[in-house]
C-alpha cells in the first residue's frame, strides 16, 4: 500500500505573501492581477489575503493594525492565531521586494491542485459511459480548459462581487484593447453608435440572403477589429483562406477585385496598382488575424481550435462564416436540432472565452416571396434558436437587388435609385435598442464603407 501524497502547497511562499504586504501595503498592486483568495493551501494565510483585499478594495491602508482590526471584525482573528500569527508572518520575510516571486509559486501550486482535482472529473466522466462522446469530450475540454486558463467553474457569486466586475469593466472601457473587457469596435461609426461595439460573450448573427454581401460585411469588420488592436479569428466554411485573402487586399488596395484575380495570370497591374498592393499585403501582414479554412468541421473541433488559440495566443472575436454549413453532432436528429446545438454551443463558447462571436446565417426563401423582400426574425433559417440564442441580430438589405432602376424610377420618382446602398437591420439587440442605418458597399472592391452620419442613418 502507498501513503497518500499529499496536494502541492508551498506554507513558506504564502506566508511570505501575507508578510510582505503587512510590511508593504502597495505592493498587493502587483499581485493582485494573477493571485486569488483560492490560491492558498493553508485557510489562515487565505483569510489574511481576504482581509488584505477587502482593504484594498476600500482604499484603506494595509499593515498589522488594520489587517488585525479586519480579521477581528469578521471573527477570524482569534481563530488563526491572532495578533502574534501576524507577527510570525511579518517575521518570514526581510522586504516586499520578492512578493511577485512568491505569489506566483503560490498560484503556481494552486493549479497544481486544480489540475489534480480537474484529472478526477474526467475520471468520473469516462466512468459515467454514456453514449454521447463528442458531449462527454467538450465536458473534459471546460474542464481542462478552466484549469489552463485560470476560471473557476461557475457558481453562485455575490452580488457585491458581480458589481465590483461591472465597475473594472466599465472603467476599462477607454483603455487599449487586449488589457481590459473593452468591447470590439466594428470600425462602422454608425454601428458602433448604435451596438456600442460588439460586446464580451455575445453572440452576433449577421444574416442575409445569397449574394448581399454578409461574408464582405463580416471580414471588414474582421479587420477593422484587428486595426484596432483585437486579435481576430475567422472559421471560413464557405471560401478559402486565399480567396480572402484576395477580397482583403482588394478592398486595402483599392484594387477591382476581378482585376486583381486576373493579374494572378494576365499580368494586368500598371506599376502604380502594383505598389499599392505590395503596400497593402504588409499592411495586412502584420494584423493578427487567424483563419481557418477547414470545410465540414463539427462545432466540437471548432471550439477546440478556439480555446487553444485563447490559450496560446489570446483572441478578443471570432468569426463564423457561416452556421448552416457547420456539421452536426448527432447522426439522429434532424437539422432543426441540429442547428439549436450549434448555436447554444457558439453562444456558451462566447462566454466560455469571454468574446464576441459574430456568426453569419443565412435566410429562408421566405423573403423572396413577400413583395417587400425586407428580412425579419422570422426568416432565420432552420431554426428559431437561432433568434433565442443571439445576443444581436443584424439583416442587410439592399433596394438595388430587388429593384432595376426603371423599376424604382416609376415607384419613386422623388427619390435617387439607391445604387450599391446597403441598409443594415438591427433586429434584435439584447442590451440595446434596435434601428436601421445604411453603409455603401462597393462591390468591386468587396467592402463596406461607411456613409456620412445624416446620410447613413433613419
Amino acid at each position: 500500500m502507498y501513503a497518500e501524497r499529499l496536494l502541492p502547497h508551498d506554507i513558506e511562499a504564502e506566508e511570505a505573501v501575507i508578510g510582505s504586504l503587512l510590511i508593504d501595503g502597495d505592493s498587493i498592486m502587483r499581485v493582485t492581477s494573477f493571485l486569488k483568495p483560492t490560491d492558498f493551501y493553508r485557510e489562515k494565510n487565505r483569510l489574511c489575503y481576504e482581509a488584505c483585499l477587502d482593504l484594498f478594495r476600500r482604499g484603506e491602508a494595509i499593515n498589522q493594525v488594520t489587517v488585525a482590526h479586519q480579521l477581528a471584525i469578521q471573527e477570524h482573528l482569534e481563530p488563526l492565531g491572532g495578533a502574534a500569527y501576524l507577527s510570525h508572518l511579518i517575521s518570514t520575510v526581510p522586504t516586499s521586494v520578492h512578493i511577485e516571486h512568491y505569489g506566483h509559486i503560490v498560484n503556481r501550486t494552486a493549479t497544481m491542485r486544480n489540475l489534480i482535482d480537474a484529472a478526477a472529473n474526467i475520471s468520473a466522466l469516462g466512468y459515467d459511459d454514456t453514449e454521447d462522446v463528442d458531449a462527454t469530450l467538450s465536458q473534459a475540454e471546460g474542464i481542462l480548459f478552466r484549469v489552463r486558463s485560470g476560471q473557476p467553474a461557475r457558481d453562485f457569486m455575490p452580488l457585491r462581487e458581480i458589481l465590483d466586475q461591472y465597475l473594472e469593466e466599465r472603467a476599462a472601457v477607454s483603455e487599449p484593447l487586449g488589457l481590459t473587457g473593452a468591447p470590439v469596435l466594428t470600425g462602422f461609426d454608425s454601428l458602433d453608435q448604435l451596438l456600442g461595439g460588439l460586446h464580451r460573450s455575445d453572440m452576433v448573427v449577421l444574416a442575409a440572403r445569397p449574394s448581399l454581401g454578409k461574408s464582405t460585411l463580416a471580414i471588414n469588420i474582421s479587420l477593422n477589429a484587428a486595426k484596432s488592436g483585437a486579435r481576430v479569428a475567422v472559421f471560413s466554411l464557405e471560401m478559402s483562406r486565399e480567396q480572402i485573402a484576395m477580397r482583403m487586399i482588394a478592398g486595402e488596395a483599392g484594387v477591382d477585385a476581378q482585376r486583381l484575380r486576373m493579374d494572378r495570370y494576365a499580368g494586368l497591374s500598371t506599376e502604380a496598382q502594383e505598389r499599392q498592393i505590395i503596400d497593402s499585403i504588409g499592411a495586412l501582414s502584420e494584423l493578427p488575424i487567424y483563419i481557418d479554412d477547414t470545410p465540414l468541421q463539427g462545432i466540437m473541433e471548432m471550439r477546440s481550435k478556439a480555446r487553444r488559440l485563447h490559450v496560446e495566443l489570446g483572441l478578443d472575436m471570432l468569426v463564423v462564416d457561416y452556421m448552416q454549413l457547420i456539421e452536426g453532432g448527432r447522426r439522429d436528429s434532424n437539422r432543426v436540432q441540429e442547428i439549436s446545438e450549434i448555436t447554444r454551443s457558439i453562444k456558451g463558447m462566447a462566454r466560455d472565452l469571454n468574446i464576441p462571436i459574430l456568426a453569419v446565417s443565412q435566410l429562408s426563401r421566405a423573403v423572396e416571396m413577400r413583395t417587400s423582400h425586407r428580412p425579419q426574425l422570422s426568416d432565420l433559417r432552420e431554426s428559431g434558436s437561432i433568434e433565442q440564442d443571439a445576443d444581436v441580430v443584424m439583416f442587410i438589405y439592399r433596394d438595388d437587388v430587388y429593384n432595376t432602376e426603371d423599376e424604382w424610377t416609376n415607384r419613386f420618382p422623388d427619390r435617387p435609385y439607391p445604387k450599391n446602398i446597403a441598409e443594415i437591420i438591427v433586429a434584435k439587440h439584447r442590451h440595446g435598442p434596435v434601428g436601421n442605418l445604411e453603409l455603401f458597399f462597393r462591390d468591386n472592391l468587396v467592402r463596406f464603407e461607411s456613409l456620412p452620419v445624416e446620410q447613413g442613418a433613419f
